[in-house]
Order: structure tokens, then C-alpha cells, then sequence
């Protein structure tokens, strides 16, 4: 038996260890912190993998079992790719850190009670069961049990890719589906740098220096540079001996390299989540003994990053007897996204936005638009974003949140915002002109 696997085979002791946990270990350690730590957590599975895995998700906050309005939803995922492995111990020392300073640390006590944070330490459990040795490079362990790459297996908004779905996959785009997340990040290894949407992109969304940027692109610059000037040595931008050189360490996550069907896209368009990709260690399964040092590097980082899902503004969208409006699209003038952010049930919105000015447009269904110009100021000190509900006084209705279509989104035809009431043709041509105003 190698090293590895009988490092792996330890026993988990009460105290969570610098180690690499397999399966059962993991499982073990989150059970535990479920039984110790009730009123504050809550262990679930959103699936299973391929080989019958747990997907297993820890949830933290004053109120861990059930969405509350006006808390915003947060997540981790790691270990995506079974063979890069930091990411989920450091998710692991995540949570372990948490749960023992609440009520002692006065900062992590005010996350708690502002937030509810959702983590997976493996989206790839069957992968990670995988690797047989430690290695900067595993030769196995990247793809799941069906052999396919889970980071390029979602549905993608610039082309066809038709993929065919895997089950940890699915089990992602349902939660999504079934909870409201704000703001999320996604860990990965072989590299140290943080990328941040597009991954893809055509004509529409490609700049001149080779980016493809979203409208909120000030927006993801800022929460890829919080994570890299709050670590230890990626801000430098050249900690890998790769010669890839990141300025301030963030990426545009095209410049760097073209990802069709990955997960930061989809959670962007789809999912109404703002979420980065973190790589956190230029080894993917480096030796065990170095994983206190990339706890030390990131711990910072990663407790900082969760408070941004307290930037920019939320509400609810009411009607004129105080009851919810779901399927209300409310966004920011001039960042309208091609799949429209609508309310929930509880008529809840969430917009992150950097301070200053701005105006929102709230659009119900069988009603015209309110616009409102407010200043936003940064939320958070205050662990809260700026609170403000839209009434819509002469509108009585109890609808259900709409979807939106699983086609390619960013063509020329499809390029425009439902929350006007313009002509296709005009608002196709004003929002693609806003589009390269913003980005070049």
C-alpha cells in the first residue's frame, strides 16, 4: 500500500488534522460538527455521484434549515476536479474554523448571524477516491466515474454543446434551482490565480484585448481581487514556477483560457449567482504536510470573500396589499442581464453592486416598470446590503417565478432585456450598443 492511501486510512481524531480525508473521513468529520453544532448547522446531500457518493453540503447561519428572507444564500464548492484536492481540505479547516468562534470571534458571530453559507469540500468524490499518489499532476482522479470533465459539462450560453449531464452535475443545476445563492466561489488547483467570468464568449462579449466580460464586470474584478490581496502570495501574480504571470493575481477567466460549459458562467446566467473560480495551489495534490501553510495562505481570503454577498442593494418586490411578487425582474439600468434576475416566492431580490449611484428597474408581470435612483453605500461593515422593496400599488397578482430557456443566450437575435417594453429590434440595437459602451 502507498503513502497515500495510508495516510488516508487514518483514523479521523477529534481534532481536525492537517490530512488529506477520504470519503468516510469527511463524512465522519461533518457528521460530527452536526451533532456538536446543531442550532447552527445543517448537514445535507443535494446527490449522490456516479459510483453512489454523497454530495454532501454543510450549511451555517442563525437559521441553517430553511431560507430567510432578507439573509442571503453563499456557497463553496471544491474539488470539482477529484484530483485537486486542496481546496477541499481548506473547505474542511473552513468550517472547523467557523463553528468554533462563533460566539467567540465578534467578525465570524456577525457573518453567522447575516448569512447563510452553504459548503461542499467535494463535488467529485469519485475522482478523489481516484488518485493513488501524491503528485503536483495525478495521472487519474480529474473526471468523474463516467470519465467526464464536470467543469465542462453544464449547459453553455454561446453555443450548442448539448452535454450529456452528469449526475454531480445535475445535482449542482438543481440546488441552484431550489435555492436563491448570491455569491459563490469555486476551488480549484494547478494554478494561483482568481478568474472570474466569462469562461466563454462570441462577438458580444469579446473585447480587443481578448476578455469576454460580463456587464457587471467591475463587480467580479473587485470580488476576484478581494480574494487575491486577502491571500499571502497571490496578489503577486507569479507564485507558480509555470512562468504564468497574473497581474495582481486575477484573470479574465477567456484571457486566460477558453472553458466551454463550466460552472462560474452558468451560475452567472442561469443561476443568478455571482461566482468566481479560485485556483488555490500551483500543486494539485501536493504532499500533506504543506496543507498547513495553505490554510495559513487562504484563511484570510476566504472568510473576506464571503462577506461581499453583503454588497449592493436587496428587497423585496411587493404588491399594494404587501403580498409578494414573484417573476418581478428588478436590475440595474444599464446591466441588464440577457436571462432576466427575477424574485423568488418570498418576491426577494438580490443585486451585487460595487457603492455608488445607480437607478433599478423593477418590472412586474401585467404592469409598467418603477424606476428608483439611489445611492448605494458599501454594506459591508454593516454585514447587510442596502435594503429597499418596490411597491407596486395598483397590481394585485400571485404568480410563480419564470424560467429562462437552456438555449444559447449571447447571439445576435437573442441579445436583449425582457424588462422593456421596446420593440425587439430597437432593444436589441440599445443594449448592444450600452454592451460595448460598458466594456471597451
Amino acid at each position: 500500500m502507498d503513502i497515500l492511501s495510508l495516510a488516508l486510512l487514518l483514523p479521523l481524531v477529534a481534532a481536525l488534522d492537517f490530512s488529506y480525508h477520504r470519503t468516510k473521513e469527511l463524512e465522519a468529520f461533518l457528521k460530527a460538527v452536526y451533532k456538536n453544532h446543531a442550532s447552527i448547522t445543517h448537514l445535507y446531500s443535494v446527490g449522490k455521484s456516479v459510483e453512489g457518493r454523497d454530495l454532501w453540503v454543510l450549511a451555517l447561519g442563525r437559521f441553517p434549515t430553511q431560507h430567510k428572507i432578507g439573509i442571503p444564500e453563499f456557497k463553496y464548492v471544491a474539488n470539482m476536479h477529484g484530483d485537486e484536492a486542496v481546496g477541499r481540505e481548506l473547505l474542511l479547516h473552513l468550517i472547523d474554523f467557523l463553528v468554533t468562534s462563533d460566539q467567540h470571534d465578534p467578525v465570524i458571530t456577525k457573518l453567522i448571524d447575516s448569512t447563510r453559507i452553504h459548503i461542499i469540500p467535494s463535488m467529485n468524490p469519485d475522482g478523489f477516491e481516484a488518485v493513488t499518489a501524491f503528485s503536483c499532476n495525478p495521472p487519474a482522479g480529474r473526471y468523474n466515474a463516467n470519465k467526464k470533465d464536470l467543469n465542462r459539462n453544464f449547459p453553455d450560453a454561446f453555443i450548442k454543446n448539448n452535454p450529456k449531464v452528469q449526475p454531480e452535475t445535475r445535482a449542482l443545476m438543481d440546488w441552484m434551482k431550489n435555492e436563491m445563492f448570491v455569491l459563490s466561489a469555486n476551488l480549484h488547483g494547478g494554478s494561483l490565480v482568481a478568474s472570474y467570468p466569462f469562461d466563454n464568449g462570441n462577438s458580444l462579449t469579446i473585447t480587443p484585448n481578448d476578455e469576454s466580460k460580463t456587464l457587471d464586470n467591475d463587480v467580479f474584478e473587485h470580488l476576484a481581487r478581494i480574494y487575491s490581496t486577502n491571500h499571502a502570495t497571490m496578489h503577486e501574480g507569479s507564485a507558480c514556477q509555470n512562468g504564468e504571470y497574473f497581474l495582481d493575481g486575477i484573470t479574465n477567466g477567456y484571457r486566460w483560457y477558453q472553458v466551454e460549459g463550466g460552472m462560474q458562467d452558468y451560475n452567472y446566467i442561469w443561476g443568478q449567482c455571482f461566482e468566481i473560480t479560485v485556483e488555490v495551489s500551483c500543486c494539485k495534490f501536493p504532499q500533506q504536510d504543506e496543507l498547513s501553510s495553505f490554510w495559513n495562505d487562504n484563511k484570510a481570503a476566504l472568510i473576506e470573500y464571503i462577506k461581499q454577498v453583503h454588497l449592493g442593494v436587496k428587497g423585496r418586490v411587493l404588491d399594494k396589499n404587501g403580498e409578494p411578487i414573484p417573476g418581478a425582474i428588478v436590475e440595474a439600468v444599464d446591466r441588464r442581464h440577457i436571462c432576466p434576475y427575477k424574485t423568488n416566492r418570498n418576491g426577494e431580490y438580490y443585486l451585487l453592486l460595487l457603492p455608488g449611484t445607480y437607478t433599478l428597474n423593477a418590472t412586474a408581470p401585467g404592469s409598467r416598470s418603477l424606476l428608483r435612483k439611489m445611492h448605494i453605500p458599501n454594506g459591508i461593515g454593516n454585514f447587510s446590503a442596502l435594503t429597499y422593496d418596490f411597491i407596486f400599488p395598483e397590481l394585485h397578482t400571485r404568480g410563480e417565478p419564470g424560467s429562462c430557456p437552456t438555449k444559447p443566450l449571447y447571439s445576435s437575435n437573442d441579445h436583449r432585456s425582457m424588462s422593456t417594453t421596446l420593440s425587439t429590434a430597437i432593444s436589441s440595437l440599445i443594449l448592444i450598443n450600452i454592451f460595448y459602451a460598458v466594456i471597451r
